[in-house]
């Protein structure tokens, strides 16, 4: 027995979206309470600085992975919640991107890089299928 709605079971893309939503909190978290050992991770200085700044981002991760859980575990989501979740994943391959060619992390965080890239198109086309299904009942 599971503890997801039909609804939820049903959808596929909802399903995947709901996991890289709890992924992102945990992911989050972790940055949040621990960011030398991620950063270390990352081959990127750690400095007092440097910790604080991406314990932040780790706390936006965490609210924004959380915003689409449960967003994900309404019957109807707003789309433009995942349109906004899609923007901020895209926004951070972007940014981690361009951190890797300036040689600010290593080629390891070009994993986390496409990782976004793929969620925000997933958020995207859901949000999309949302808007579509709320035009044509």
């Amino acid at each position: 027995m599971s503890v997801l709605p039909p609804y939820v079971r049903r959808d596929l893309l909802r399903v995947v979206l709901l996991l890289i939503g709890a992924v992102t909190v945990l992911t989050g978290l972790v940055q949040l309470c621990a960011p030398g050992p991620v950063l270390d991770l990352l081959s990127v200085e750690s400095t007092r600085t440097s910790r604080h700044l991406f314990a932040t981002v780790g706390m936006f991760m965490v609210v924004v992975g959380g915003l689409v859980v449960q967003a994900l575990l309404t019957p109807a989501p707003p789309p433009y919640v995942l349109f906004w979740a899609g923007a901020q994943k895209f926004g951070a391959f972007a940014l981690v991107g361009i951190g890797v060619i300036r040689d600010l992390f290593s080629s390891l965080a070009l994993l986390v890089a496409f990782f976004d890239l793929a969620t925000a198109l997933l958020l995207w086309l859901m949000a999309r299928r949302l808007s579509t299904a709320a035009a044509h009942p």
